[in-house]
């Protein structure tokens, strides 16, 4: 949790008093800018110490959790004789700014610590003003911040050099590295050096993110025969398409499923786990999003419009789902409550559930006339292309897990059945985890999960944990 701001008894006019902090320098428009938006954040110019956020026993997961903590070794390399041999802080902090590593001289070290330049501290503009990591953060661009530049006074025997670093799949700033230094000004090379260190890493992230579409596209590749069909990951960026021009730009995928693709045309957003299939539907025609796994409320989209579902209207929409063609009054009645189940209070419920979504629902036979994706659906079909990691993503848990219907009990333990002996087949730990995260409390996952993680990740005392409480309560 956020500590209070510590702040000194000085209580000078900081605008007032930028002049005499460097006599004869002007201000830059960055750094003008940056002070307005520190100020009018309520940030005190007479601040001791930056904020800590994360204690020491919260930082190591924070660390584990974020996209740069496999590139920390490269950025070490990068920057670690530097920050040796002339007595420089190296930082790196997330997108927020709070500082995730920090490596350097122990002299510089200690003088850090004093004011917060550590592992849990945050450095963002709004909590002490104008730095170097709060600044780069804010304007989305390499800075440097000498000496009586920064806002907060205890600043000013600091120097530093920052460079944001943004993730080429999403677009959006995950970090920043920063070099800091007890002096009243750094060499032009200490900036290039923070800028290079940030290019590396997004070239190393742009790697990354070309061998997962070169896997997505090799997975998914034949999916895009016949109608027009674009693949697009979940940040929205085309994978394939038909126009091949479509590559490489940005589609956002919102809830209802429906997008409107480059050229106008509508289509269907058919969600794969890792990547969305886009393919072209009839003009006007109703889109429909079933959300049936797992302990949430059950509810439908329509046109992206969300609709919360009773259990009745989501048992027989997950039954006309599984039916496309359609089913009589009495089917439907025997599908879902076996012998015991009355056609009039199936047709009483259809009508209904005709209420919420109009003219999709059809009788004689009872239909759904509209294109449909439902989750459940979806895992079934990764299942069976073998799309294991995909499945186990899109899984939320047991489909509608508090029905008693006959036909839905035995769609649920299908898939569930089918979706944990793929797991135990060829899962990886990742997708053990998963699946873990379903609430599903099986031994021989939680087993296997504890065997396979190393001893150091957060995640195998948890799978031991769990195995553990699940055994007692046996």
């Amino acid at each position: 949790m956020e500590t209070p701001l510590t702040r000194s008894s000085d209580a000078r006019d900081p605008i007032a008093d930028r002049g005499r902090h460097a006599p004869g320098d002007a201000p830059s428009p960055m750094v003008t800018d940056s002070w307005r938006r520190s100020l009018a954040a309520g940030v005190d110019p007479g601040l001791a110490s930056a904020p800590l956020v994360f204690d020491a026993d919260m930082i190591a997961g924070v660390r584990r959790s974020h996209p740069l903590d496999r590139h920390l070794t490269m950025l070490r390399e990068a920057l670690r004789g530097m920050a040796d041999a002339s007595a420089h802080l190296m930082v790196v902090t997330d997108a927020d700014g709070h500082v995730l590593w920090s490596e350097g001289p122990r002299t510089v070290r200690r003088r850090a610590d004093r004011i917060g330049l550590a592992e849990g501290f945050r450095w963002a503009e709004d909590s002490v003003g104008t730095n170097g990591i709060g600044t780069a953060l804010s304007v989305g661009g390499p800075v440097c911040i000498q000496a009586t530049e920064h806002l907060v006074r205890v600043l000013h025997t600091w120097s530093c050099a920052a460079a944001p670093i943004t993730d080429p799949d999403t677009g959006q700033v995950i970090g920043c590295v920063d070099i800091s230094g007890t002096k009243s000004a750094l060499h032009p090379a200490v900036v290039a050096l923070a800028q290079a260190a940030a290019r590396l890493t997004e070239a190393q992230l742009t790697v990354e993110m070309h061998r997962r579409d070169e896997r997505l596209r090799a997975r998914h590749l034949h999916r895009l025969r016949g109608d027009t069909r674009v693949l697009v990951t979940t940040t929205g960026r085309v994978l394939a398409a038909d126009p091949d021009r479509w590559r490489d730009r940005r589609i956002v995928i919102p809830e209802a499923g429906r997008v409107t693709l480059p050229d106008g045309r509508s289509a269907i957003a058919e969600d794969l786990g890792s990547a969305f299939l886009l393919r072209t539907v009839e003009s006007g025609r109703p889109s429909l999003k079933l959300r049936l796994l797992g302990d949430q409320q059950p509810c439908a989209v329509l046109d992206g419009r969300r609709i919360p579902l009773s259990l009745r209207h989501a048992e027989l929409l997950a039954l006309m789902a599984l039916h496309p063609r359609g089913l009589t009054c009495e089917q439907s009645s025997f599908h879902l409550y076996g012998d015991e189940g009355n056609p009039v209070t199936v047709r009483a419920e259809i009508h209904r559930l005709r209420g919420q979504l109009g003219d999709v629902v059809r009788a004689k036979p009872y239909r759904l006339d509209c294109d449909v994706e439902a989750d459940f659906l979806n895992v079934r079909r990764l299942l069976g292309s073998g799309n294991v990691a995909g499945a186990v993503r899109l899984y939320a848990g047991p489909l509608l897990p508090r029905s008693e219907s006959k036909a839905i009990k035995i769609e649920r333990d299908d898939l569930g059945n089918q979706l944990r002996r793929q797991l135990l087949h060829r899962g990886d730990v990742d997708d053990l985890w998963a699946y873990a995260q379903t609430g599903d409390d099986d031994l021989e996952i939680l087993g296997r999960l504890a065997a396979a993680l190393p001893p150091e990740d957060p995640r195998r005392v948890a799978a031991q944990l769990r195995e553990h409480r699940v055994l007692s309560d046996g």
